[in-house]
């Protein structure tokens, strides 16, 4: 597989789950799955201090997507160096890694596999990203 195809993959998966963060900052009723499962309310939505952290993580998140393109050599990183994505790609591998252990320790099946598997996937990616700088 190419670095473009790593970076694509890698942009993919982190576009579904900034939109998720995205849509959880927008009220859908999808609390039970995030935050391991403790912030739900009754109508299933987060509370407003969660809203905001998901905003915001929903922001972090397409930031990565865009460092994975630009390191995945799928888009140019013309003001930034090899090196520096490099880091930065090394960065979101021990992120994800951390956010997979977080993850599997989710009390709900769709933090647990699905977010999991998710972020699992993105350590490997992000890796393979960051081990062709």
């Amino acid at each position: 597989m190419r670095e473009t195809e790593v970076g694509v993959a890698a942009a993919c998966l982190l576009g579904v789950v900034a939109l998720f963060q995205f849509a959880l900052a927008a009220g859908a009723p999808w609390g039970a799955a995030a935050y391991g499962g403790r912030a739900v309310r009754d109508d299933g939505r987060l509370p407003t201090g969660y809203r905001v952290a998901s905003a915001g993580t929903a922001v972090v998140l397409t930031g990565a997507l865009w460092l994975v393109l630009a390191a995945g050599a799928v888009i140019s990183a013309a003001p930034l160096s090899a090196n520096l994505l490099g880091v930065g790609a090394w960065v979101l591998v021990g992120l994800f890694a951390l956010n997979t252990a977080g993850n599997l320790a989710g009390r709900h099946p769709v933090e647990r596999w699905g977010a999991g598997g998710i972020t699992a996937a993105l350590t490997i990616l992000c890796a393979w990203i960051a081990a062709t700088r």
